[in-house]
């Protein structure tokens, strides 16, 4: 069990990265510096630390210093917190050594990472350790995946409490969004792709629905998310694949087998962007599958990779503030039950997805790793089986998300 008594609450590695700073922003904006919650700010340069802690933050707040590759310094930073907050990616490349620190000195671990061949590693290495150790390490607490994942838990607990059953089917659609690309999230997409490349087994893990599911239970009627244009004729719109339903099916589907599968066994769960209907709904499609699709296969050092990697933004670089503060997103969910009702849930955001809200997302599930009364369960965990009610709340109350259902007959 975790030390009662630690510095720090939280310890935010990666501060004086673009996200890493929002982040800062945020918790000093609305937690201070001061005895409710201590935190402070980590990363392997002190200048550069200071001088995002001048721009957004106070000198009150404590900077530790350490190094993602040094182990002995990350024992010592993992030991002096409860919780480590961390946006420094690509993760397979600056990640494993925090988190073996983390479950090692029993600190909770909070990150944004969407690379799922590095969160199957880190499932196969740490969840049985994290777990004798009472520690939970959460992985994808952004834009991917919490509107996803807790979307999915709030729908089916409302469905329940409503109706007395659960979904035995739902389509999430992302129905709008604006914001702008990360270097950094683009970065650790990259490296997604190469390390695919290089390696079968990694490359299968990414194609397989159930990749993220416990050993042995990799199986469900759900097929691979989609890959092409079609038209849904219940909804009524055309449907375009979407880039993250990859990382957050998988995420839905181990929150749900680790959760001993309380839908059912065949319990379906599938994610796409709508675009309208018409021609305008279908070209509009088109329009974002076609680049998407060239994205996808752009192999490592060609040309096409070179060509996009000119165009979209470098590590370290992001939207301005006034994209960030503009962007918004609304996610509905398709939900079907088994006396032939249905019900239509739905989240927003206030901010730009990938940095106003993400970082919103992140800051608080750090503060409710630290001070909440969570669910028992612990290992390499999702948003919603690691913090469950609490984050819910949290995430209403402070972070701008509103998360709302609809049932008809």
């Amino acid at each position: 069990m975790m030390d009662s008594v630690r510095e720090f609450d939280i310890i935010i590695w990666g501060a004086s990265g673009f996200t890493g700073k929002l982040v800062v922003e945020y918790m000093f904006k609305e937690y201070r510096v001061g005895a409710e919650l201590k935190w402070a700010m980590g990363g392997r340069n002190e200048e550069k630390l200071k001088k995002v802690r001048a721009e957004v933050a106070s000198e009150k707040v404590p900077i530790v210093i350490a190094d993602s590759h040094n182990e002995y310094l990350l024992n010592l930073m993992a030991k002096r917190t409860k919780v480590i907050c961390t946006t420094v990616g690509p993760y397979a490349k600056y990640g494993s050594e925090l988190v073996a620190a983390c479950v090692k000195n029993q600190t909770h671990y909070c990150d944004l990472t969407g690379e799922v061949q590095w969160m199957r590693k880190m499932i196969d290495q740490h969840h049985e350790t994290a777990q004798q150790n009472e520690v939970k390490i959460v992985h994808t607490c952004g834009f991917d995946s919490i509107p996803s994942d807790m979307g999915v838990y709030f729908l089916q607990k409302s469905l329940l409490e409503q109706t007395g059953q659960y979904a035995r089917k739902i389509s999430m659609y992302l129905a709008g969004a604006s914001g702008g690309v990360s270097g950094g999230t683009y970065e650790s997409l990259s490296n997604v792709m190469e390390e695919a490349t290089q390696s079968p087994k990694l490359y299968k893990v990414l194609n397989d629905p159930y990749g993220l599911n416990p050993e042995g239970e990799r199986n469900g009627p759900d097929k691979r998310d989609l890959q092409s244009v079609i038209y849904d004729n219940k909804v009524q719109t055309w449907l375009s694949p979407f880039i993250m339903a990859t990382i957050n099916t998988k995420v839905v589907r181990r929150a749900h087998a680790l959760s001993n599968y309380p839908y059912g066994k065949n319990f379906q769960y599938e994610e796409a962007m709508m675009t309208g209907k018409g021609i305008t709904g279908r070209l509009k499609a088109y329009a974002i599958a076609l680049p998407l699709g060239l994205m996808m296969k752009a192999k490592p050092n060609s040309l096409l990779k070179k060509g996009i990697d000119a165009l979209l933004p470098k590590a370290g670089e992001g939207p301005s503030q006034e994209k960030i503060a503009s962007g918004y997103y609304n996610l509905k969910f398709f939900a079907g039950l088994s006396n032939g009702h249905s019900a239509v849930g739905k989240v927003t955001g206030d901010r730009d997805p990938g940095y106003g809200s993400t970082s919103k997302m992140l800051a608080e599930s750090a503060v409710c790793l630290a001070q909440d009364d969570l669910p028992t369960m612990n290992g390499v965990l999702t948003p919603s089986t690691a913090m469950g009610d609490a984050l819910l709340e949290r995430l209403q109350k402070n972070a701008g998300l509103t998360f709302s259902l609809k049932l008809t007959l």
